[in-house]
């Protein structure tokens, strides 16, 4: 699985907003100051977060963005669906949408319980826990696997 540039400043984005109290928006320009990421593309960005309700605008002098509800009921699974859509793809289609014969008809329950380890991982992570640094425990048991370190 590969994670898209667009999918992580996504998520450092919203991660950034979680830090701020909510009260006042936090502009485009200080979010990718912040994060270090491409203003321009950081603006596309926000608005595929704007039109899935993640995050919120307001225009003005003392504009910006916040985000849409309380962080601790946003996943990174909803950030990065709203960036870059389903979170597992084989061949540009969903898993379950494929078929296959032969010898790799059971490749199918490979590709779906791939997608269901991402979920099992990014629908329990909240970008909260992830602004606050308190990875779920079940979540953090997965770290102390050396191997989880490692690219063979």
């Amino acid at each position: 699985m590969r994670v898209s540039a667009k999918a992580d400043y996504a998520v450092r984005a919203t991660v950034e907003l979680a830090g701020h109290d909510g009260s006042d928006p936090v502009s485009a320009e200080a979010l990718a100051a912040a994060q270090h990421i491409p203003h321009r593309f950081l603006e596309a960005i926000l608005r595929d977060l704007r039109r899935d309700g993640i995050v919120v605008s307001r225009r003005g002098s003392r504009g910006g963005y916040t985000l849409a509800r309380p962080a601790e009921d946003v996943t990174i699974a909803d950030v990065v669906r709203a960036v870059d859509g389903p979170l597992v793809y084989v061949r540009d289609e969903r898993p379950s949408d494929l078929e296959y014969t032969g010898a790799a008809l059971s490749l199918l329950h490979v590709w779906v319980a791939l997608r269901a380890n991402v979920r099992a991982v990014l629908e329990r992570v909240t970008i909260a826990d992830v602004a606050d640094g308190t990875i779920p425990a079940e979540i953090r048991v997965l770290l102390d696997d050396s191997d989880a370190w490692e690219n063979p």
